[in-house]
Formats: C-alpha cells, structure tokens, sequence
C-alpha cells in the first residue's frame, strides 16, 4: 500500500484544477464554444470525392457561392469532407452540389437541422447535467452521508467544467456525440469517487483517536488508489486506441470519454477525498480531536 500525502497536500491539487478551470473558462468567454449542426442548426454535407482533395480546394469549389466561411473538415481519409453551412433551401443546396461535383465530389450524405430544434436539444442537455447532479447527491447522501453527496458533486461539477474548458481550448465542436459521452462518464466519475467513499466509511467503523479524520481518509484513499487507477487503465486505454486510430464519427465520442475518465480518476482522488476531510474536520469532535493531536 502507498503512503502518500493526499489530503495533506489539497492546496496544491486544488490550485491546479482551478488553473485549468479558469483557463478553459476564459477560452470559453474569449472565443466560446464552438457547436456542431445539432445544437446551432444548419446543414450538414458528407461528400465524398472520387480522389483526394484539401479543405481549401473544397473552400474555392464553394466560395463563389458565398460559403466562403463554412465549415470544412475531412473524414476518416483524404476523399471525405464534412461541410457545414447555414439553413439552406433546396435552390442552394443543389448548388453546392453542383458545385461540389465539378470539383470531383461522387457522392453526398446531407443532413439538415433545424434551429428549433437545436435549442430544444440543449436546453435538454442542461436540464440533463442538472438532474443527473441532484440525483447523485440525493444517491451519495442517503447511501453514505450529505457530506459525501456534497464532495461528490463537487467533483462532478469539476469533471464537467474541466471538459468544457479543454474543448474550448482545443476547439472541437460539441455533438450529440459529446453530450452522450459527457452523461455516460458522470457515471464512471462517482463509481471512482463512491469507491474511495466506501472505503472511507469502512474505516470509521474502527476510527480511533489516535488519528485525525483526515489521516483517516487519506489512509483509505491509498488503499483503494490500486483498485482505482487500474479500474480507469483499463477504460482509458482502449478509448485512447479508438482516438488515435478509429473512424472520424468515433473520435468526437473517444475525446470526450478520455477527458471524463482521467478527469473522473483524478477529482476522486484529489478533490472530493480532500473536500470531504476539510468538511468533515470542521465537525466539533473532530476539531478537538485534532486541537488533541496537535497539542502531544
């Protein structure tokens, strides 16, 4: 078992993660997020080309049309492209293809949401992130305690603000693929927290005051870190292979869970095992418990 210092040394998981939180917050309020067709509306062209071409030739095929500033990216090769435009009406959208198949295009998947739609979806979403929040700390309150409910969401709410921040630095656009991946990783982010809790509960049983509340937390934390780190491996790896090597449709989903996993692994660690000790500390018995220790 490892003897690590992890509740002892909060201040310094915590700064790093407000780093990265208030980083990703002002690339959010600088250049915002940017969202995919489902979410803004628009239409959505899948094109694949007889051989392969550049995001700019695409462009130049387009342009004249007053597309200039579309959106374009290619698929899992050379020969597929993705553009993204506004609303179009039938008129316009055979003109693209028009144009598109002068320039080699062969065929064409198009997809078209509309506006309304896109608004009700995150207006879903949010409501989503929401409930799933309140029910975890309804869960953890009633199977554990509120403060362990209360250092769960804590967690959680870092887990989501930290993803949202990294996509808006790297500039991925948010999908129904993302929020998917976003909702599935809340439940491997409190199975890695409620891991630690249990153990954390465990021990209590036999808690003595030879020891403060947090030497007793931090204990438990190194005792299930193993089960913990080798539990997040074995999901973190075969994500990452699907990342680096899977088709494009897959890697919007891969991104995402990669970032809920290592983002869930490390705040149930160094974020909610502290933020339950520094809660718990403030409890009468063991402030005087601690007042105890510190005074031999």
């Amino acid at each position: 078992m490892t003897n690590f210092d992890f509740v002892g040394r909060r201040a310094i998981w915590f700064s790093f993660s407000a780093v990265v939180i208030v980083v990703g917050l002002i690339a959010i309020f600088m250049q915002g997020l940017s969202f995919g067709i489902e979410f803004q509306g628009g239409a959505l062209f899948e094109v694949k080309f007889a051989k392969a071409v550049t995001t700019g030739e695409v462009r130049q095929a387009i342009e004249p049309l007053g597309f200039g500033d579309a959106v374009i990216q290619h698929g899992g090769n050379k020969k597929t492209v993705f553009i993204r435009t506004e609303e179009l009406n039938p008129k316009r959208e055979q003109e693209v293809k028009t144009a598109l198949t002068e320039a080699g295009a062969k065929d064409f998947i198009i997809q078209e949401v509309g506006a309304s739609w896109g608004k009700r979806l995150t207006q879903g979403t949010i409501v989503a992130l929401i409930v799933a929040i309140a029910i975890v700390l309804v869960f953890v309150a009633f199977r554990f305690e509120f403060k362990m409910g209360g250092a769960a969401v804590v967690a959680l709410s870092h887990d989501v603000l930290s993803a949202i921040g990294i996509y808006a630095l790297g500039g991925r656009p948010v999908t129904t693929a993302t929020v998917a991946a976003f909702l599935t990783i809340r439940g491997y982010s409190i199975y890695d927290t409620l891991v630690i809790f249990d153990r954390v509960r465990e021990n209590s049983t036999s808690f003595k005051s030879k020891k403060t509340y947090s030497a007793m937390v931090n204990e438990s934390v190194n005792q299930s870190l193993r089960r913990s780190i080798s539990t997040s491996l074995t999901s973190i790896i075969p994500v990452a292979t699907i990342l680096i090597i899977g088709g494009e449709t897959l890697k919007d989903f891969a991104f995402a869970l990669l970032i809920g996993l290592v983002a869930g692994t490390y705040s149930s660690i160094f974020i909610a095992s502290p933020c339950l000790a520094m809660w718990k500390e403030r409890e009468p018995k063991f402030v005087a418990l601690r007042r105890k220790r510190e005074s031999q």
